[in-house]
Formats: structure tokens, sequence, C-alpha cells
């Protein structure tokens, strides 16, 4: 299944240590990695020589990077934008040192009472479309492709606005990372989800969870995703597909989620391994 695309991975989930990270990809046969945090230090919080560092070490090791994992949109709407759209620009100059083209960004937290609904008032949705226009438009002069994870709590959680975000920005240098789990945690259907935004999907996370929200390995939820791979399949998709485990608790977790909800397990390497062979079984599987 999937012939056509390419494999990669949050490997922070395994170890904060990239030497741990690198290891164990090896021993599994991963060869890219959608790089978001390591050695204590979030992507975005890099030094340019950090960057070049780490990306040399990686190279080394026989690992590209598919992404950045970037934690660019993760802040309020209305907290101010231009200090984080300096960090942005860090972001993409990172991006060029990473050798990749794609970074991860979000679309903004939102008061919760903005989210009542699928359309939060129009100051906000705005206010949001002209803060990802101005990024699309930094992304475009630099040669980027800026890739919109669906998030709990950001203006794009619901199927309705990541479509409204794709119909209005979706473009060479913007597109759409299709999360399963995160779909379900909004109480969203992953299948009615694909089938809207199926035209704008560039990138694909591997995460699944079960009706109540808990995170679990590949195919044990209600994410769908042997049917939704299946049908990515035919279509001829040939991006990435990042696993992206959220079974223990990581190092980064603390900086990725508005409410941090603790899995209780700190095995990173054994947690891994298993989300990762859930994930081999699925595309083993006949079609």
């Amino acid at each position: 299944m999937l012939k056509n695309s390419c494999l990669s991975c949050f490997a922070d989930e395994i170890s904060d240590s990239l030497a741990e990270q690198i290891a164990l990809m090896q021993e599994l046969g991963i060869h890219s990695v959608e790089f978001r945090s390591a050695d204590g230090k979030g992507v975005a919080d890099y030094s340019c020589e950090e960057a070049a560092a780490a990306y040399q070490t990686l190279k080394a090791a026989g690992i590209s990077v598919s992404a950045l994992g970037s934690p660019i949109g993760k802040i309020s709407i209305t907290e101010d934008f231009e200090p984080h759209f300096e960090k942005f620009c860090h972001v993409a100059k990172l991006a060029q040192i990473f050798h990749t083209r794609q970074i991860r960004l979000f679309s903004f937290y939102m008061p919760e009472e903005l989210l009542a609904g699928d359309t939060p008032d129009a100051e906000s949705r705005l206010e949001v479309l002209r803060r990802l226009s101005a990024m699309i438009s930094y992304a475009a002069q630099k040669d980027l492709v800026l890739l919109h994870e669906n998030e709990k709590g950001i203006y794009g959680d619901t199927v309705a606005r990541c479509l409204d975000l794709m119909q209005q920005l979706h473009g060479p240098h913007f597109g759409c990372t299709f999360d399963f789990a995160n779909f379900v945690q909004c109480g969203q259907d992953p299948l009615a989800a694909y089938e809207l935004l199926k035209p704008y999907i560039t990138y694909v996370h591997i995460k699944d969870a079960k009706a109540d929200g808990t995170v679990v390995p590949a195919g044990q939820g209600v994410g769908q995703l042997r049917t939704i791979l299946q049908k990515l399949d035919a279509s001829g998709y040939d991006g990435y597909l990042s696993l992206e485990p959220h079974l223990t608790d990581f190092t980064a977790l603390n900086s990725l989620e508005a409410h941090v909800e603790t899995r209780g397990r700190t095995d990173g390497p054994t947690a891994f391994r298993e989300a990762w062979q859930a994930l081999r079984d699925i595309l083993h599987a006949a079609v």
C-alpha cells in the first residue's frame, strides 16, 4: 500500500537525544525525519549554527529532513503577530539549512467562545487569513511550502474551517497536513474530512485515537486509517507519511499542546517501536 509515498517520523518521541533518535531510526530503517526537537531544544529555537550541525549529523547517518515540525501558529489570535512573524522568518531560514522546503504550521489558538460552531466571528477569521497570507507570501519568496495541520483549539480544527482555509489560501506554497487523531479529538469524522480535503492533502501524520480522544497506535482507534490510506493509495498520493505516535510523555510534549494530557508512559523507544509496527502492519496489508 502507498508504494509511491515516503515514510518519516517525529523522532523526538523516541528520545530527547538526537543520537538516540538516529540510532533507533537506523535500526528500524527510517530514512527521513520531521524535525521538531532534539537535545533539549525545539527547532524554532535553534540557531543557524546549531541547525547546520544537526543537519550534518543527520546527513552523515543517511537521514533526510521531510519537514520542520515547527510551532508556528501556536499562539493566540489575540497575541501580537509581529514577534511571531519574526520567529517564522527564522524558521524559514532553518528550513533551508535543513534542506527541506516544507514547514508544518497552525492557524492560531482561538478564545473558546469563538470556537462554537463552524464559523467564529468574522474579525477573527479575517485576522487568521491575514496572518497566514503574510507567511505564505514570504514562503513563496523563499520557495517553501507551508503545511497547515488540523489541531485542537486553533481556527483550523474542524473540517469546515480547514476547508475554508484551503479554499481561500491553497496554492503551491500552502497545503494541508492531514492528522487523523486530531480530527477524532475534535469530534470530526476523519473519512468525511478526507473526502472534503483530499484535493489539498500534501502531507499526512500517522496518529490514531479512540472515540474518547485517547491516542493509540495506527489502526487501533476510530481514525479510519486503513480506509483512508487505501483511498490515498488509489489516488496516487506520493507525499510523506509521518509517524507521530503520541503514546508517551516525551520531553517536548509540554511545548506542543495548550492543555497537556499526560499519557502515563515514558518508555519512548518501546512505544515508538509499537507505533512503527502498527503502521507497517497496515501498509503491508492487502489493499
